[in-house]
């Protein structure tokens, strides 16, 4: 947080900002004025920057869904596997993190 701190204004002094987190900052706070500062850089972008940024958050999230989806197909071949196998219900949810239903319904 320092670094923000000297890029831009003292969070603890100004704006009342004292009253709402106190004096001594904690990790929330910090959490919070990154978010703050990182959208505050946003917010400067050029036009051209900004649709820069927002096709690779576009690519980012496509990325991100295809690798979710192939965990979870992973998940649902195994708990397959493991159901075809005689494995009990309890053992299969350990492993592959689904429901009970989710297991029954394969």
């Amino acid at each position: 947080m320092s670094e923000q701190k000297e890029k831009y204004i003292n969070p603890l002094t100004d704006f009342g900002f004292k009253k709402l987190f106190g004096t001594e900052p904690n990790k929330i706070q910090d959490r919070v004025f990154t978010k703050l500062f990182e959208a505050a850089e946003i917010a400067k972008f050029s036009p051209k920057e900004r649709e820069a940024y927002e096709e690779s958050l576009k690519y980012y999230r496509d990325i991100k869904n295809v690798v979710d989806t192939s965990k979870q197909e992973g998940k649902i071949e195994v708990a397959k596997e493991m159901k075809n196998n005689g494995e009990p219900i309890e053992k299969i949810m350990k492993y592959t993190n689904l429901s009970k239903d989710e297991i029954e319904n394969l």
